[in-house]
């Protein structure tokens, strides 16, 4: 990277739908180079030209076999010198959960992790993708390194890694995304596959900041959120993290997503 990168991730909560309360306005506004959007659920050509194609932007989406379900995109200002869906997983690779994009010195993704359910079958599906995830990551740094080149994984990842990650932890001890074995399992990604957790780097000593808060009762008004939407970086680009910036809505009526957008501005390498 030549020039400092601003990157934005955010959970659309179905991108139609996003599109009509907001989502263009914001996107319009953006200083971001890179927008990471999760849980579109459309294919690509049931949404309006301006949100599939918006002028300016060159865009990647990679849509869930099933419908109405999953589904991420990338936005970048720049025309990616390639581009990847899925990440070689007979499973998951048409599950609309995965897409990568190369730029000049940086492998861009956007992930959207599943959520799960405990004692369901959403549970052991989140922990088999979650085991096949973590020897992609591994594999994705070591290609990366051997290209000269940066990994930012953005995403919703569906886990609160520690407690200062959400605001009621003690009553969602047994409940998916506070799991003991889902936060062990992002201890690996932060130890042995040695990525940082960029906002926590950030804001090492502060509760949150949240990103996403239920639409029940007044938990947007109380910030009684979770953190599950990260970037997670190689060392070496997270080290260049210069500001981080959780774009919270001014109001709950002016929210367009449960998710508000997380962004990142790194500095160019030297």
């Amino acid at each position: 990277m030549l020039t400092s990168t601003t990157v934005t991730t955010v959970n659309v909560n179905g991108l139609r739908a996003a599109a009509q309360k907001g989502f263009l306005p914001w996107l319009a506004e953006t200083a971001a180079d890179v927008v990471c959007l999760q849980e579109v659920r459309a294919e690509p050509h049931q949404l309006p030209e301006a949100v599939r194609e918006p002028e300016g932007w060159h865009t990647v989406h990679a849509p869930a076999a099933a419908k109405g379900r999953a589904g991420v995109s990338l936005y970048s200002r720049r025309e990616p010198e390639a581009a990847r869906i899925g990440f070689g997983s007979a499973e998951f690779d048409g599950s609309g959960r995965y897409a990568e994009i190369d730029l000049p010195g940086l492998t861009v993704a956007s992930l959207y992790l599943p959520s799960g359910e405990v004692g369901t079958e959403r549970q052991d599906e989140k922990l088999r993708f979650m085991t096949e995830f973590l020897a992609y990551l591994k594999e994705l740094r070591a290609r990366a390194a051997a290209e000269g080149r940066e990994v930012l994984v953005c995403g919703d990842w569906n886990i609160a890694h520690r407690e200062a990650d959400l605001k009621n932890w003690k009553a969602n001890r047994k409940n998916s995304g506070f799991l003991p074995e889902e936060r062990d399992w992002l201890s690996r990604v932060f130890g042995e596959a040695e990525y940082v957790d960029v906002v926590r780097a950030l804001h090492p000593d502060v509760d949150g900041p949240y990103s996403w808060w239920s639409y029940r009762g007044k938990a947007f008004d109380n910030d009684s959120g979770w953190r599950i939407d990260y970037h997670v970086a190689s060392p070496g680009l997270a080290g260049r993290a210069l500001k981080a910036v959780v774009e919270r809505a001014a109001s709950y009526d002016q929210r367009w997503s449960d998710h508000a957008p997380v962004t990142v501005s790194y500095a160019p390498a030297r």
